[in-house]
Formats: C-alpha cells, sequence, structure tokens
C-alpha cells in the first residue's frame, strides 16, 4: 500500500521574492511582511556575497531567477557554486563551470545506468570508457534508452552549443561572458526542472496530489529513478505525517497498513481524503 515520497530536495525562491512587486489591491499587513521579507533576503545575501557592487550582485542574483526545485542527487553542489560565481560578476568561470557540470551530469548517467542496458546496441559502443567527451552520443544514448525526457534532451543540446561558442576561442566571448553564463546557467536549470524535479508534472509523480511528490508504483524499478531519485525518498502509507525540519524529517504513521496493493490513483485518493479514511483500511 505504501509508495515513495520525495523529502530531500533542494530549492532557492529568493530571486522570485525579489521582483515579486507589491499589488495596490494587496491588504496592508500582506504588503508589510511582503517588504519584510524582502528586507531579510537582502540582508541575507549582503551576508553571503558581502556588500561591494552590491546592486550588482542584486541584479545578477535576480536575473537568474529561482533555484529549480529538485531532488538532491549529483547536480546541486556544482550548479550552487556556478550560481554563486555569476552573482559575485565571475561571469567566465560560472559560463564554463555550469558547461562543465553539464558534462559531468551526462557522464554520472551514462556510468551509473549503463549496466542495466546490457542488452541494448548502444551498450556495445560505452561499455569498456571510464567517461565520455561526446555530448551527443551521450544524449543520444540516454534517449535510446528513455531515460532523458525530451525537453531536459533538447536543452542538453542547447548547452552543447553553447559549451562549443565559449570554450573554443571566440573572441567576442570577452565581451558578451555575462549573457552567455547567463544563458547557460538558465539552460542548465531548465534540465534540472525538467530531469530531476522534485515537484511537477513529470511521468514518474502520481497525479493529483497536492503539495508532495510520490512515485507511480510502475515507476520504482526503473534504473533512473532508482539512481535519481530513490535515495531522496521514504516509503511511506497514504497516512502518514512528518515530523521535524526539512533535511531531517521523521516518518510517523499513525496505523499499521494491511498486506496487499491498491493501484496509484486509489493512493492519491486516501492521501487526499487524509484521516478520515482510515476507518476505510483498519
Amino acid at each position: 500500500m505504501k509508495r515513495f515520497r520525495v523529502l530531500t530536495i533542494d530549492f532557492d525562491s529568493r530571486p522570485g521574492t525579489l521582483t515579486l512587486e507589491i499589488g495596490a489591491d494587496w491588504e496592508p499587513r500582506v504588503k508589510e511582511q511582503h517588504q519584510r521579507n524582502k528586507t531579510i533576503v537582502l540582508q541575507g545575501l549582503i551576508a553571503q556575497y558581502g556588500s561591494s557592487y552590491f546592486e550588482a550582485k542584486v541584479r545578477n542574483f535576480t536575473d537568474l531567477g529561482s533555484l529549480p526545485l529538485s531532488v538532491v542527487s549529483f547536480h546541486n553542489r556544482f550548479h550552487a557554486q556556478a550560481r554563486d560565481a555569476f552573482v559575485v560578476g565571475a561571469y567566465y568561470p560560472a559560463l564554463t563551470g555550469i558547461c562543465a557540470l553539464g558534462e559531468r551530469v551526462l557522464n554520472h548517467l551514462l556510468l551509473g545506468l549503463r549496466d542495466s542496458y546490457r542488452s541494448t546496441p548502444e551498450f556495445k559502443a560505452i561499455h569498456r570508457k571510464k567517461s565520455f567527451e561526446d555530448w551527443d552520443q551521450m544524449v543520444a544514448t540516454l534517449e535510446a534508452w528513455n531515460v532523458l525526457l525530451a525537453p531536459a534532451a533538447e536543452k542538453f543540446r542547447e548547452l552543447k552549443r553553447l559549451r562549443h561558442q565559449s570554450v573554443h576561442f571566440r573572441p567576442e566571448v570577452d565581451t558578451n561572458d555575462r549573457q552567455l553564463a547567463l544563458d547557460a546557467i538558465r539552460c542548465f536549470s531548465a534540465i534540472v526542472q525538467e530531469q530531476f524535479g522534485a515537484l511537477g508534472r513529470h511521468p514518474w509523480f502520481i497525479p493529483h496530489i497536492r503539495g508532495a511528490s510520490y512515485l507511480k508504483k510502475g515507476w520504482e524499478s526503473n534504473p533512473f529513478i532508482k539512481l535519481v531519485y530513490l535515495p531522496s525518498c521514504a516509503k511511506v502509507g497514504p497516512y502518514h505525517r512528518l515530523e521535524g525540519a526539512p533535511g531531517s524529517f521523521r516518518v510517523v504513521e499513525p496505523i499499521p497498513y494491511p498486506e496487499g496493493e491498491i493501484s496509484d490513483e486509489e493512493f492519491a485518493q486516501r492521501v487526499e481524503a487524509g484521516p478520515t479514511a482510515i476507518e476505510s483500511v483498519v
């Protein structure tokens, strides 16, 4: 009866807080709270990045947009480092760093998943290698294995083009490094949202459950899900509750669940019904 719920997530919504304009029709207390939130965010940015050239740093920070809500996997730490480099004005390091990260993520996926696809034609071309540099081959292989979703695959190809424009010498990069870095980081953020998202309409999530993501039963044995998502999940029943703070949640189940399975649709209905539906299983 249980399903895997995504619990370990990464996000940063502060850019959205800074760019959200106060509406004329907002209640005074809501306006005051929003202004307090903006002040808190700005004070935090000064502590994080320093006060020198602060207006430029705020512009860089907001131009990046919010950090996508994603599972904690092998992209999060270096993604944050590339964004930090951009905020402080280190545009070329941010550009080359995020492009290198795209290649690193493809390598992680290919090396971590290939043993699950030994019977495929693609395996023969890659099984001896310890790392890969050919983006076209990596993306095509992961597409053939139905690992990459179509929007993520297209964004990887876009990031490859940005990488080649930036790493192979072109004089114009000297004067366009900020825009190239911004485009590349936004491109990688889109990859994260599409392929590693912790909330959304991904094919492996049970739909119609508000505020949380649960994996469909049929996806639990999928190699990509086992590699990327399950380490960030806990297996829970439909009536569980979470105690503690994010990052250290403890799952509490109010009842022992009977043996047997239920459909994803019924699981979603029970989650939405909440404790009032407990009587139907005890």
